[in-house]
């Protein structure tokens, strides 16, 4: 392995090791090509990353390796690494996260081999406060992202009769994700509760292609809509986050004609990005997932 580099980025100094390290060996991307892919990505991604606590998923030796969680941000990290005190009653004990919230911090965390990045539905405070609510959409083979993309337009039809606007992404694994941004106060009791009688509706209104119970068992050839990520102790992949496949797959916006067009069973093409396709929509189209961080809706006052 090539010696440390060491690189200042905004004036901080951070020492880069292993850059050559093969982490996706199907398709030879490197440790190095890890990092200079958030490099690149920062400015879509550090806004969705800021104030939240972050998840470290890490990968020493690639996604063929084994791989750990990291809630506590480690001890060792540089002193200008701010964090957030966050309290777990399943360990009776405060833990302090790290806060992604500028490009260091960011390059630190890809060179600690964080090659997925896991955050909370709420800002670290007030950690209570989900600023969104999250449909994880996940087929159940022979079902696959098409079958996804057909509920996911049946969820964004029921979510506009509640005058709700939702965003889509892909998972960067095999399914999809609609958030609903609300970034008005709301507790997760309430975002949970809404989201499982949604996902219910859905199942009511396609009992063959949809599921809503967690059972692993019923999942079979439909499409789980989990609603149970909506939760203080729970994270999902960030957008424009890498994911651990074998090739670089990224958590991708996607808009809403793209989905409609990726339901269609024979002429829909299959929603999966790379590294760099991502890299290219974001700069050919910028952060489409940004009205998920400001947009201002309320849950409705309803009966599903």
């Amino acid at each position: 392995m090539a010696a440390p580099s060491e690189v200042v980025i905004e004036g901080r100094r951070l020492k880069l090791n292993n850059l050559d390290k093969v982490f996706y060996p199907a398709v030879g991307f490197t440790k190095g090509q890890v990092i200079d892919y958030y490099a690149r990505v920062a400015s879509a991604l550090l806004p969705h990353l800021r104030d939240r606590p972050l998840t470290l998923k890490r990968y020493p030796d690639g996604v063929e390796g084994p791989y750990f969680y990291e809630k506590r941000c480690p001890e060792h990290r540089p002193q200008w690494v701010q964090t957030a005190p966050i309290w777990s009653g399943d360990k009776g004990d405060t833990i302090q996260f790290c806060l992604a919230n500028d490009l260091p911090t960011l390059i630190w965390a890809a060179n600690l081999a964080d090659l997925e990045l896991h955050t909370s539905l709420s800002l670290a405070n007030p950690i209570e406060r989900p600023t969104m609510v999250v449909f994880d959409l996940d087929p159940g083979e022979p079902a696959d992202v098409r079958d996804c993309c057909a509920v996911a337009m049946q969820l964004n039809g029921l979510l506009e009769q509640l005058s709700l606007k939702s965003f889509a992404k892909t998972s960067g694994s095999k399914g999809l994700q609609v958030y609903v941004p609300l970034n008005t106060p709301v507790a997760y009791d309430e975002t949970k509760g809404f989201s499982r009688a949604v996902a219910q509706v859905l199942e009511r209104a396609n009992p063959k292609g949809v599921v809503s119970n967690m059972k692993k068992s019923l999942r079979p050839g439909k499409v789980f809509v989990d609603w149970s990520q909506n939760d203080e102790h729970k994270t999902t992949v960030c957008v424009y986050s890498l994911r651990a496949k074998d090739r670089p797959m990224v958590s991708t916006p996607v808009d809403w004609d793209e989905v409609e067009h990726g339901a269609r069973p024979k002429k829909g093409k299959s929603l999966a990005f790379d590294s760099a396709q991502a890299l290219e929509r974001v700069e050919r189209r910028g952060d489409v997932f940004a009205p998920v961080l400001k947009l201002k809706q309320r849950l409705p006052a309803v009966q599903l």
